[in-house]
């Protein structure tokens, strides 16, 4: 594509969409935005994230063990004042791009291939204009922040960064935290007629869970309460033999800091249970500009992991309702509307 041609984001946004890219295997993704960008003009950098930020690779659904990178790409030469960000790698399973006259359907359309391709589009547009613009695109963003945590070592020395999640085009005041916890029961085996002889792990995790359900969370009262979701129990031999191991992965979404939850699901779950904690995002809180309409995502992304990038902002097109299910669509009006939305901020914010 000649540089010089405007960019589709309806178009950009299909072609990414055909391309499978659930975490761990982003590589397909990335290839095609380095080319891509390329030819649109900009100096493009494969940043490598390596096995080492693999974490829960075992236990990703579609972990996969090819080459994983971001894409980062400014004019030559450029130190920008405001970067665009989203993540590359979906959720899966995966499934291509289908198309009406309003919508645009497929795993990705809006969480986040829609956001990427719309900023693209407004990146051409804030370039032209003579902002100093970069874009950041990273992987892993729906696991572990992989990408993120990675990109955060090389800043470019930007002043804002403008992350693209699913916001209904509404820019985000504050987005939730996110802690994950896995509970690891244990048991003595024996046989299911002579329970006496055993102790069942399933039993203490289902003790376990049962209180930690009825634990108080933290509420604030402008953002809301926080959520926790018993995602993942697994555990036992068969039927007739009581279990001697269970565990169950939990993820918490919260408004406040987290050592407060994490010292009460360890007081609750006692010795029933081993408790760990893989992941732990803080909440985070960003200012209004403008006359945007806003919102507070219940949601967490990779900005908490981005902090050298500049004051973060969170603003993109499509829902999350939508997101991560077999009804993922994005609206092409909304998927237009976001690239006026990003160079209106991205303008206002280096205009300060």
């Amino acid at each position: 594509m000649l540089k010089n041609m405007p960019v589709d984001p309806v178009q950009i946004t299909k072609q990414l969409v055909d391309i499978e890219s659930t975490t761990y295997n982003e590589g397909a993704a990335g290839a095609f935005l380095l080319e891509f960008l390329q030819a649109q003009g900009y100096a493009v950098e494969k940043m490598p994230v390596t096995q080492v930020s693999r974490s829960g690779l075992h236990q990703a659904p579609a972990g996969g063990t090819g080459e994983r990178f971001n894409v980062y790409a400014a004019m030559p030469g450029v130190t920008p004042d405001v970067v665009l960000s989203t993540h590359m790698d979906t959720v899966p399973p995966y499934f291509g791009c289908t198309e009406d006259d309003e919508f645009l359907y497929g795993r990705g359309t809006c969480d986040a291939k829609g956001i990427l391709a719309a900023q693209i589009a407004a990146a051409d547009r804030l370039r032209e204009a003579g902002v100093k613009v970069g874009l950041l695109f990273l992987v892993g963003e729906e696991r572990d922040s992989a990408g993120a945590k990675e990109a955060n070592l090389h800043p470019r020395g930007s002043r804002f960064l403008i992350n693209g999640e699913p916001t209904e085009n509404r820019l985000a005041l504050a987005s939730q935290g996110t802690l994950r916890a896995e509970l690891w029961a244990k048991g003595r085996m024996a046989h299911s007629a002579y329970p006496e002889l055993g102790e069942s792990a399933i039993n203490k995790l289902v003790e376990a869970l049962h209180d930690v359900l009825a634990m108080p969370l933290p509420v604030d009262p402008e953002i809301g309460s926080s959520s926790l979701n018993i995602g993942i129990i697994q555990g036992g031999r068969a039927p007739n033999i009581i279990s001697d191991k269970a565990e169950a992965h939990l993820l918490i979404r919260l408004v406040g800091p987290a050592e407060e939850v994490k010292q009460n699901i360890l007081r609750t779950v006692g010795n029933r249970a081993d408790v760990t904690f893989s992941l732990e995002l803080p909440f985070v809180r960003m200012r209004k500009v403008g006359n945007l309409p806003t919102m507070v995502a219940k949601f967490t992304t990779d900005i908490p992991t981005l902090t050298a990038w500049g004051e973060p902002f969170l603003l993109g097109p499509g829902s999350i309702h939508v997101a991560h299910t077999p009804d993922e669509r994005i609206a092409k009006k909304e998927l237009l509307e976001a690239v006026d939305l990003y160079y209106e901020l991205a303008s206002s914010l280096v205009a300060l």
